[in-house]
């Protein structure tokens, strides 16, 4: 109910309306429309309710629920249903536990902190409160398992393209970092739940420091993290953001899942990679290659020369990549 009450007041716009008109949209009482409307304003709203007007909004929260970006929305399935969350240990075992009971394609499960955020390799993910977008996508495709290595090269293309629609250029260090300044301000976990031949489930976790200020960031990882923020020198509408990553994700994730067709994708991680062309270290069960980034191949493979002259096919999620200059994993 008291989403309803607020999607109306924000197609009343400026406008204000009354409580009647309330309580004839949604068939209960003013009584009840004033404590729905009290549980809105402790959501963060700001409501201005005048004697025979009605009610308006006069601004909204920092806050990623649907209601907060659904205006800016233009996907058929990715983010039409967001399981929106205060707080939550990590957004991926969350989403885990909902497509485990068939929570449907394309529901979103973001949270405003995660208090155990997690990276790959187990690492910790860093996730302050209102500071970030720290969600996971539940994703049901129908294509074969060998190909779940381009959904990660999906979402780091999205994620790519939404910051720099926004005016910051990042850079993508393969498969699944983007960077800025030599520095991470986004990290990609793609899990899976499946057979050899058959894939139940993905859950694509997607971490952005969006809006985090210097103390937010730990000090063994000012070398290697940062946020849009301190590096841009302003803070990112996190509401905005977060709908052209949706937006962008459902284009290339369709073009890829339904016409077997991940061509802009590799042309998004090819033009913005910042190892193409430079020497790097591959750290495959413990043991250190030097090598160069060549190129990254029509299948989302990185293209690397080893020491001895040898080009190799690297598939994500066999090694680690550790550029030698500047940003490090």
């Amino acid at each position: 109910m008291k989403e309803k009450i607020l999607e109306l007041l924000k197609n009343s716009g400026n406008d204000f309306l009354s409580g009647q008109k309330i309580s004839e949209a949604l068939g209960v009482s003013r009584a009840a429309i004033w404590k729905h409307i009290n549980r809105i304003k402790e959501d963060g709203y700001k409501i201005e309710a005048i004697s025979r007007k009605g009610y308006r909004i006069i601004s909204s929260p920092d806050i990623l629920t649907f209601e907060e970006i659904r205006n800016h929305l233009n996907t058929e399935s990715i983010g039409k249903n967001i399981i929106y969350c205060d707080s939550v240990d990590s957004t991926n075992l969350k989403a885990k536990e909902l497509a485990e009971v068939g929570q449907e394609h394309g529901t979103v499960v973001i949270s405003e902190e995660q208090t155990t955020g997690r990276g790959r390799l187990g690492r910790n993910f860093i996730s302050p409160k209102h500071k970030g977008i720290w969600m996971s996508i539940i994703l049901r495709p129908d294509i074969i398992t060998e190909n779940i290595s381009q959904i990660t090269l999906i979402g780091a293309a999205a994620v790519q393209s939404a910051i720099m629609k926004m005016g910051v250029k990042t850079s993508i260090k393969w498969p699944n970092d983007i960077v800025l300044n030599s520095k991470k301000v986004c990290g990609i976990l793609t899990e899976m739940s499946g057979e050899i031949n058959h894939i139940n489930y993905l859950i694509m976790g997607i971490g952005v420091n969006v809006n985090l200020d210097e103390e937010d960031i730990p000090l063994d990882l000012k070398e290697k993290a940062t946020s849009i923020k301190l590096e841009n020198g302003k803070s990112m509408d996190r509401k905005i953001l977060l709908a052209n990553i949706l937006n962008i994700f459902e284009k290339l994730y369709i073009e890829f899942v339904q016409n077997d067709n991940i061509k802009e994708t590799i042309d998004i991680c090819r033009k913005n990679s910042i190892l193409i062309g430079k020497d790097i270290q591959v750290i495959n069960r413990g043991k250190v290659t030097t090598a160069k980034a060549i190129d990254i191949s029509d299948k989302g493979e990185l293209v690397i020369e080893n020491n001895k002259g040898t080009i190799e096919h690297v598939v994500s999620g066999e090694v680690s990549i550790r550029g030698i200059y500047g940003y490090s994993e």
